[in-house]
């Protein structure tokens, strides 16, 4: 009779076990009951729908004002920005040491990205004048001579006019080296004899 009853209730706690966890691997139309859903369900937002609890009423939020993601430069870095911290004015110098290994990455920069319009001499006779395209400038143009270095790497990223921002192709530091790079280019074309150190001057003919 014991025995009856045991087998009884194991066969009973089987049958409940079975319908509380059910058959895994099977195929039903019915969602499966959880008792533990270990964070697989959860209530959650998508990107750009509304949300009530904040006051603008949207789901998406931006960053807190000032938060720098782990691993990211600072945004807010002279060098990322091309100007003095908390004003609005131009880096009047590189802030990236020149040595002939960021003259040598500028000038690789410069001939992907900016000779098809500025020329390889940055004269503004690249490629593109041959497309109808005659709006380019010429580096050597006193004008962009006097630039500070920080609004030359702030045009390359932003752009200006009817030059596009290549923020998104040439990341900051090699901006700074095609600012360098740049520097060079208009010292080999503007520069005077003056210029050379007495002891080289002789490396040059008249």
């Amino acid at each position: 009779m014991r025995m009856r009853v045991v087998l009884t209730c194991l066969g009973l706690a089987v049958l409940a076990i079975l319908s509380v966890l059910g058959f895994r691997g099977t195929v039903s139309r019915r969602p499966p009951i959880e008792l533990f859903s270990d964070m697989v369900r959860q209530p959650r937002l998508r990107p750009q729908d509304q949300f009530g609890f904040f006051p603008d009423g949207r789901a998406s939020r931006v960053p807190v004002e000032g938060t720098v993601a782990r691993g990211a430069a600072d945004p807010n870095a002279p060098a990322i920005t091309g100007r003095y911290r908390g004003t609005t004015n131009y880096l009047e110098v590189n802030p990236v040491p020149v040595t002939r290994e960021l003259l040598e990455q500028g000038r690789k920069r410069f001939e992907i990205n900016c000779a098809p319009c500025h020329g390889l001499q940055g004269d503004g006779r690249g490629i593109s004048t041959r497309l109808g395209l005659t709006a380019i400038a010429n580096l050597h143009d006193p004008r962009i001579v006097r630039m500070c270095d920080g609004e030359i790497f702030n045009t390359i990223g932003r752009g200006k006019g009817l030059m596009q921002g290549y923020a998104g192709a040439i990341s900051p530091g090699d901006r700074w080296a095609v600012v360098a790079f740049l520097r060079a280019l208009q010292l080999s074309h503007l520069g005077l004899l003056e210029d050379v150190p007495q002891e080289r001057r002789s490396e040059f003919s008249e």
